[in-house]
Formats: structure tokens, C-alpha cells, sequence
């Protein structure tokens, strides 16, 4: 998984040869997690260079997850969703984990059906963040999944470094890996 990264410049007024040093160190571990989540943890996963993102997909078994609803968090079990579709997305100059983009994916499945396009939604994992959600596909096998990404309207640091993130980019993933499952948790009670 290992990418060829665009040199940040290290000579402006916010970054400093010591600090991109320490964003590409976050962004090391950021890229070993996702290797973990991608090789070891997930059916299929993968990487591809998109402008200024490195944009990481993982295809595990649906899952259950807390959700916010009606100001309090509630565990929600997959029900009919048997695919669980995670995007990664980060700088290609640094590694780090890009938040607050705007995420959305599409699957196509091997007969050709287009499924979506869904918003991927901000998970906080313990290990990994990143974008995604639970489907609900018709059959195993291999798909495409195209994923959207809308440029983040936070703001940025550097005169230099901080122009970028300004376009949104398509990246396409072929010959993706899908075998359906859900693993239902109960969580713990408090």
C-alpha cells in the first residue's frame, strides 16, 4: 500500500521541516492501520492516488453500530444490509486522515446493476477513521465501486500548503470482492 507521495513545501510561514516530519509520522501510522484494516481485517480492500487524496476502500460483513438518535446513542443491528462498505480517505502529501469531505459511493454489481450513489457517513473507530455505511447487495461476487468526493469546506493553515482540497475527484475500484454477511453485536450494558 505504499503510494508515492507529493512533497509538501517546508519552507512557508506555517510549516516547517520538523512539523511535515510529524504529519507524515501521523500519517505513516494512519496508513499501517489502514493497511491492517484493508489486508487483514477485511474481505477486499485497496488504494488509488485521486488528486490530492489517497482514497482507501475496505468491504467487511454489515455491522451493528451506535447512531445518534433523538439525542441519545442507539445501537442499531444490521437488518437486511449484508455488506459493509468503508472509504478512507487522505492526504496523498502526508497520509493523514482528511476529515469533514463530503463522501459517496456507488457499487456495480457483476450483472451490471447500479447500486446508489449513498452518502458514506463519518465513522469513529477505535482504530481507523473513516466513511461508510451498510448495504444491501443482491448477490456475491466482484464489483466496481466508485467513490465521490466533495472538497472540505474547513479552513487551512499555510499560504502554500493550504491550497489544495479545493476539487472534487471520482476514483474507481474494479474487481472488488463482495461476500455478503452481517455479524450482529449486542453491545455491552452500561
Amino acid at each position: 500500500m505504499s503510494q508515492h507521495r507529493p512533497p509538501m513545501d517546508p519552507n512557508t510561514s506555517e510549516a516547517t521541516g520538523p512539523q511535515l516530519e510529524r504529519a507524515r509520522a501521523q500519517g505513516e501510522a494512519y496508513a499501517q492501520a489502514l493497511k491492517y484494516m484493508a489486508e487483514e481485517v477485511a474481505h477486499d480492500g485497496g488504494t488509488q492516488q485521486a488528486g490530492d487524496y489517497l482514497v482507501g476502500y475496505a468491504i467487511e460483513d454489515a455491522e451493528g453500530m451506535y447512531s445518534f438518535r433523538d439525542g441519545a446513542l442507539s445501537w442499531v443491528n444490521p437488518e437486511e444490509e449484508n455488506v459493509h462498505v468503508e472509504i478512507a480517505v487522505c492526504d496523498a502529501a502526508d497520509g493523514r486522515f482528511v476529515p469533514a469531505v463530503g463522501v459517496t459511493a456507488t457499487l456495480v454489481t457483476p450483472g451490471g446493476e447500479e447500486l446508489g450513489p449513498y452518502a458514506q457517513e463519518l465513522v469513529w473507530h477505535p482504530m481507523l477513521y473513516h466513511y461508510a455505511r451498510n448495504w444491501v447487495v443482491p448477490e456475491d461476487g466482484e464489483y466496481t465501486l466508485r467513490v465521490h468526493i466533495d472538497p472540505p469546506a474547513f479552513m487551512r493553515h499555510d499560504e502554500v500548503n493550504g491550497r489544495r482540497f479545493t476539487e472534487p475527484v471520482d476514483v474507481e475500484f474494479t474487481g472488488v470482492k463482495i461476500q455478503r454477511g452481517a455479524e450482529p453485536v449486542t453491545p455491552p450494558q452500561p
